[in-house]
């Protein structure tokens, strides 16, 4: 039986691992990374930390198989990671470990990332301040639990007035495209990356 409640700290190990293991476009990314917490410090991490509210966790008999996390507004959520998030990330691992080692590794992408990081202004955020991350494992897909977690969240942040959410899908993951269209979602801006989405919560 699954279970969806809100975050508690004790969580974090787990979201960490469902990160790492759909991280490679909804699949998993354990052979890419060296570091096996390197991609959920940027993608995972801050989240609960910043807004616990805002996090709610997916859990089974065999521990978190799903997450979804959010901001309701981005840029504070970026100005809150410059000042307390990145700079123990940026100590820790240095600029020099962003030279790409040749060997198909993505840490040093993930290194380049932390020390890019900046608060970036964007005329969305008008319309669409909050965004949002969801992961599942493969055991939690098909049944209905992405949708569960996205109706959870997206009331959460009908309760707090937000008036709309975006978020990002890459070209390959066209799984979860399907499944964001299918939530309501629409393309705002295609990219060679893939495209920003976002639905409107609030008729402001």
């Amino acid at each position: 039986m699954v279970e969806i409640r809100p975050f508690q700290p004790y969580d974090l190990p787990g979201m960490y691992r469902v990160c790492l293991q759909t991280g490679d476009s909804g699949k998993d990314a354990t052979a890419l990374y060296r570091d096996p917490d390197l991609l959920a410090h940027i993608y995972a991490g801050p989240y609960p930390v910043a807004d616990p509210g805002l996090s709610f966790v997916a859990v089974d008999q065999q521990g978190v198989l799903g997450y979804i996390i959010a901001t309701a507004d981005t840029v504070a959520f970026e100005h809150w990671t410059e000042e307390h998030w990145w700079p123990g990330l940026r100590a820790r691992y240095p600029l020099s470990m962003a030279a790409d080692p040749g060997d198909g590794t993505q840490d040093w992408w993930c290194v380049e990332r932390i020390h890019n990081a900046r608060p970036t202004p964007d005329e969305l955020y008008d319309r669409f301040p909050a965004h949002l991350h969801i992961d599942v494992l493969p055991r939690g897909q098909g049944a209905g639990l992405g949708r569960q977690l996205m109706k959870t969240l997206l009331e959460a942040l009908r309760v707090r007035q937000v008036p709309g959410v975006h978020l990002g899908v890459g070209e390959g993951n066209t799984g979860a495209f399907a499944f964001y269209q299918a939530m309501g979602f629409s393309v705002l801006r295609p990219d060679t990356w893939g495209s920003t989405m976002a639905l409107t919560i609030l008729d402001v």
